[in-house]
């Protein structure tokens, strides 16, 4: 089990890495699109980039996150499954998604030239994945309980 457990974990960490590079990146996009008037050429090579980054990059590598997530936990068994760490870190995870899932219907808002967000509020859901990476790195690496 520890070499194809260890090849999991690395897929499962370039996953998550690729997963959390694009959810940085994402509601960045969105603070300049905030800015680029409706039906602009900017505004429209804003969509472009924000419709490809979700689809290629942020969707799958949050597909393949969970898949090796889950996969590593099987691997480990159900003795994991009862300790505090992994109960806030599951917690963390869900919220991760919730976030994405957020930033997807953002991105169809800006798609059909509906947003009626502004770059401050995006400049404050861009901080939203990092708090959530701190506390899943710490329950992971520290196991604090």
């Amino acid at each position: 089990m520890g070499d194809l457990y260890s090849w999991i974990k690395a897929l499962h960490v370039i996953s998550v890495i690729a997963w959390m590079a694009g959810m940085f990146y994402l509601p960045r996009l969105y603070i300049y699109h905030v800015a680029a008037p409706i039906g602009s050429p900017q505004s429209e090579t804003f969509k472009v980039m924000e419709r490809r980054l979700l689809r290629a990059i942020i969707n799958p590598a949050m597909f393949a996150t969970f898949i090796f997530g889950i996969w590593m936990l099987v691997l480990l068994g159900p003795s994991v499954w009862s300790e505090g760490w992994w109960h806030v870190k599951l917690t963390m995870v869900i919220l991760m998604g919730a976030y994405h899932m957020f930033l997807s219907r953002w991105r169809r808002d800006f798609e059909a030239d509906r947003n009626q967000r502004s770059a401050k509020f995006y400049r404050f859901a861009n901080e939203v994945p990092t708090v959530l990476m701190i506390v899943i790195v710490i329950m992971v690496i520290v196991k604090p309980f």
